[in-house]
């Protein structure tokens, strides 16, 4: 079985909810457990230019936001319904998602 891992960068605030519709579609349950993640605290940056709508922030300003860096394994056939889940729940207009192929079994 072919497994990936995931990595999404949200603010802190948003975590429980995003990882909570994650676990709802059974996708954070590793044998007789679930809820299986890690969550890091980092600061993410970025600046709104023309044409964005920011979540946070206002255009042309840099912003240091408090946010988490959550992890999980995830099937590779399970990729394309959880993308959809983290990007429905997400707060941001476009959220950073890394999708990372694991070559364990």
């Amino acid at each position: 079985m072919k497994f990936l891992k995931i990595e999404v960068f949200i603010p802190r605030e948003n975590t429980k909810k995003l990882m909570e519709k994650i676990n709802e579609g059974g996708f954070l349950r590793e044998e007789n457990y679930d809820f299986c993640y890690a969550e890091t605290p980092v600061t993410g940056h970025f600046r709104p230019i023309e044409g964005a709508n920011p979540y946070i922030g206002s255009l042309g300003k840099i912003e240091d936001v408090l946010e988490n860096k959550v992890e999980f394994r995830i099937r590779k056939s399970d990729l394309d319904e959880v993308m959809k889940i983290i990007k429905k729940n997400h707060p941001y207009e476009v959220p950073v998602i890394n999708v990372i192929e694991l070559f364990n079994d």
